[in-house]
């Protein structure tokens, strides 16, 4: 099993599991791999220690000299606190609003105009369809939900 740090082009990271250096390739290449946070298939491994557990390992020689390559920092401990901190936002939306997908504009109408029960809900709105919503004092927010949760985690 290699498990290798991995990391998207908006530089959210995470971990990747395979079975091989091989599967990983595979897997990069046909597009498989996408980032849990933002759903980008823009994926780079990161460079990360490995660890192996040898009885009497020999002494580690110098590493030879390999060109640089460049690579991103690895995110702060910040940026990764506040990305926890969005996925935790973004579970309590999925777990307190009900999912009213494309008809968010006009459910969201019924709800201002007392034609429908007053709820919390969640669904997808064009940037013109807010805009009308705001301009008819209904309040809502703009807040994009992680691939990772659109579907049951295990």
């Amino acid at each position: 099993m290699k498990v290798f740090n991995l990391a998207c082009d908006q530089d959210h990271a995470f971990e990747g599991w395979f079975g091989s250096a091989d599967d990983y390739d595979t897997q990069l290449t046909k597009g498989l791999l996408e980032c849990p946070v933002c759903a980008s298939r823009s994926i780079r491994k990161l460079l990360s220690a490995p660890r192996l557990n040898l009885s009497q390992a020999p002494e580690p020689q110098a590493p030879s000299a390999a060109p640089a390559v460049p690579e991103r920092a690895t995110p702060s401990p910040q940026a990764l606190a506040m990305q926890a901190m969005a996925m935790k936002v973004a579970r309590a939306i999925m777990e307190n609003t009900e999912n009213v997908g494309e008809r968010f504009a006009d459910e969201a109408r019924r709800i201002h105009y007392n034609e429908a029960p007053e709820r919390a809900i969640r669904g997808v709105a064009s940037p013109e369809q807010a805009r009308e919503l705001a301009d008819e004092g209904i309040d809502v927010m703009s807040f994009p939900l992680p691939e990772l949760l659109k579907e049951p985690v295990q």
